[in-house]
């Protein structure tokens, strides 16, 4: 049975097109889709034909918020069943009626201390087959929990009454000493989940060590050190010793697994501290790496370094898509990585051999004292890159006099020699930038046109490094907040850039610190309110200000054991209205060809808010969260700061439907059927780029009459 749905066609005309009808459920059973992390549904009730009628059919608020509360929802909710399963803001789990947004049940989730942010991404769902009790697999701060899918109780005999300790396990550390969490879900694999973690990006961080936990009983199984112990594989590639003063390495963006040849895809980060290596000397194996492991023991099968010795904090964004490429006939089972720098390195799934001819990149600038940079980096040669790879003069943002002025003046202040320039005291130029390039929404796949979705950042960042002591590495001094929040507009040494941006030297003398505090907080003219700090970190800076007697401190002599750099901030370089400093396009969605390695098309995506309340419009903003396909020639994403909801056609990348949401989409959608009805529903959460925080999922689809449904369902 077919409903019929009159559309225009060609020319204005109309045709009548076949509207399938859903008869069973269609899940979205695992993070990201499937196991192959394809972002695909096969569904197209849904299709490039009538997706102009889509509509919103339920809205769930997941928790109330505070108005003044900074959160997120950066989940990708599952469908089992006719059942979604999702995350709030504050990480309570709840279960909702798939087809009316009815709750089912919810599970208060206990809070503990953290410094770390914790945004959730999905859980992980196992299920037996053999009448045991469905369970549910989620972190929440530094613990694993195990729910019963039905229910939302804990399952008491998973760990210590329904959870684990994921600060336990890391063999000769203090797990007092360790501050770890998840923010992805992670990997179903038999009767196993594979996890990996979140760490500091600091100085005394955690090792990012991948274990495999026994979905049961909560008993760690295995673990894979991303840093090696002595005699360990990849050890030489370090320091004497490095797991008891090294960190980081960690896999956090999500783990694919291949369960026909039980190997999991793991990629990892980079090595803790980010951007200063002189205590960890080598290449660093194995930060930065696609390591594919024995699912079932976690023994390494084989592993590719995407960035050697990383000083630019080039994590590996995303969970890889395990694809087949088509080549002469013949099919290639492969896995395929996005990075940060717009490229996609393709391997071999049984062997790890690149699949695309390879290039070395030479690696510019002077190192700082004490550094060990590598000579080179690896780069794919195909296919294409799917962000712009180098920032000239000629490409930086002329919106106006003032803006080409002033970024011009900046620009020629740093450090640059193209992808891989070595941070530097002066300031080295990152692009693209230290958010991608591809972040952690990562890739859609569609087998079917051998083609590859990707969404990405194409803004400038840069790194400027400061001497300080030892402590500053791993310890939040007034000194560092004042280096993360504020240096990246006035100056590592308060001074401003003399012309859109006041100096701060000798600031106590013409403003009180509390009218300064207030400042700071709400913001004034074109400098934006925090979002970086906590109010006791930005008093802190507050005081720093006032109260120091001496802008700059001296550095310690290169001979000292304490030599140390720090970053001055995650910062952006941007205009005086606080938009990318780089010509638009500033986000993009590319479609890339793998059987003929070429883009397909490539568009901007989003919008930044401020730039539309100055008049301009399609030029791309950065974006969060990433894409789906259907089989209905139809690509979902939100993602982007204007807070719209789009779908695009999956061949030509023109824009067919878009909707606005109560708050920007930074989350994956996903796509599902429920009582004959296939639905898209995305979490409305904000809370980044200076959005409003939400705490909303949304479902829409097409109306009743059009969907082939008897009724809306109850």
């Amino acid at each position: 049975m077919c409903a019929l749905l009159v559309v225009a066609g060609c020319g204005g005309e109309l045709a009548q097109q076949p509207m399938p009808s859903l008869q069973n459920n269609h899940d979205w059973p695992t993070y990201l889709g499937d196991a192959a992390a394809s972002h695909h549904s096969p569904l197209t009730q849904i299709n490039r034909h009538n997706v102009a009628h889509l509509e919103e059919v339920w809205r769930y608020r997941s928790e109330d918020i505070a108005a003044d509360e900074v959160t997120q929802i950066q989940t990708n909710p599952l469908v089992l069943d006719g059942v979604l399963y999702g995350v709030s803001p504050n990480l309570e789990v709840f279960a909702l009626d798939a087809s009316s947004g009815r709750e089912l049940w919810r599970f208060d989730t206990p809070r503990a201390f953290s410094l770390m942010p914790n945004p959730n991404r999905g859980l992980a769902y196992w299920a037996s087959g053999d009448g045991r009790a469905p369970r549910l697999l989620f972190t929440a701060d530094h613990f694993l929990y195990a729910l019963d899918a039905r229910t939302g109780k804990l399952m008491s005999s998973f760990g210590n009454r329904g959870k684990v300790d994921l600060r336990e396990g890391f063999a000769g550390l203090d797990p007092a000493s360790i501050a770890v969490n998840a923010t992805s879900p992670g990997a179903i694999y038999k009767n196993l989940l594979i996890l990996g973690s979140r760490v500091s990006e600091f100085g005394g961080a955690a090792p990012g060590d991948i274990r495999a936990y026994n979905v049961l009983t909560g008993e760690q199984v295995w673990a894979f050190r991303t840093i090696p112990a002595g005699g360990d594989e990849g050890a030489n590639t370090w320091p004497k010793d490095a797991r008891s003063h090294s960190g980081g390495a960690n896999s956090w963006p999500g783990i694919t697994v291949d369960h026909v040849r039980g190997i999991a895809y793991a990629p990892t980060g980079s090595a803790s501290f980010d951007f200063y290596g002189g205590d960890r000397a080598g290449d660093n194996l194995f930060a930065n790496s696609l390591v594919a492991l024995d699912a079932a023991t976690g023994k390494r099968r084989w592993h590719q370094q995407l960035v050697r010795h990383d000083l630019w904090d080039r994590d590996l964004p995303a969970a890889p898509n395990l694809i087949s490429l088509v080549r002469n006939g013949e099919s290639i089972d492969a896995v395929a990585q996005v990075t940060k720098t717009g490229h996609v390195f393709v391997f071999d799934r049984e062997t790890g051999e690149p699949l695309f001819p390879m290039t070395e990149l030479e690696v510019a600038g002077d190192p700082l004292p004490g550094e060990h940079p590598p000579n080179r980096q690896p780069l794919p040669l195909s296919p294409p890159p799917f962000t712009r790879q180098h920032l000239s003069v000629d490409d930086l943002s002329t919106r106006t006099p003032l803006v080409a002025e002033v970024v011009r003046r900046k620009y020629e202040k740093f450090a640059y020699g193209g992808l891989y320039t070595l941070p530097s005291r002066q300031g080295t130029l990152v692009y693209p930038g230290i958010d991608g390039g591809a972040e952690w929404g990562g890739a859609a796949w569609d087998e079917a046109t051998q083609t590859l979705y990707i969404n990405a950042n194409e803004v400038p960042y840069f790194i400027q490094m400061v001497e300080g002591d030892a402590t500053d590495k791993g310890v939040a001094t007034p000194r560092s907040a004042y280096l993360i929040a504020c240096s990246g507009c006035h100056g590592v040494d308060h001074a401003g850039d003399g012309l859109t941006v006041p100096s701060l030297v000798g600031l106590r003398e013409r403003m009180n610190p509390l009218k300064a505090y207030r400042i700071a907080r709400d913001g004034r003219g074109r400098m934006p309110a925090n979002q970086l700090l906590p109010w006791y970190g930005l008093a802190a800076v507050i005081g720093y200000l006032y109260l120091s007697d001496e802008i700059d401190q001296a550095p310690l002599a290169e001979g000292s054991g304490d030599f140390a750099f720090l970053n001055a901030g995650w910062q952006k370089f941007v205009d005086p209205d606080g938009l990318p400093a780089s010509a638009p396009p500033w986000g993009t969605l590319t479609a890339i060809d793998f059987k003929n390695e070429r883009i397909k098309w490539r568009i901007p995506l989003g919008d930044y808010p401020k730039a539309t309340a100055l008049g301009y419009q399609g030029l791309g903003a950065e974006n969060y969260g990433g894409p789906v396909i259907t089989a209905g020639g139809l690509l979902f994403i939100g993602a982007t700061p204007d807070s719209r909801f789009r779908a695009f056609d999956s061949q030509t990348g023109e824009l067919l439907w878009e909707t606005a949401l109560p708050a920007a989409g930074f989350a994956t959608p996903t796509v599902y059927a429920a009582g004959g009805r296939q639905f898209i529903v995305i979490a409305a959460g904000g809370g980044k780029l200076g959005q409003m925080s939400g705490a909303e999922y949304i479902a829409y689809a097409l109306p009743v009459e059009l969907s082939g449904a008897t009724s809306l369902p109850q």
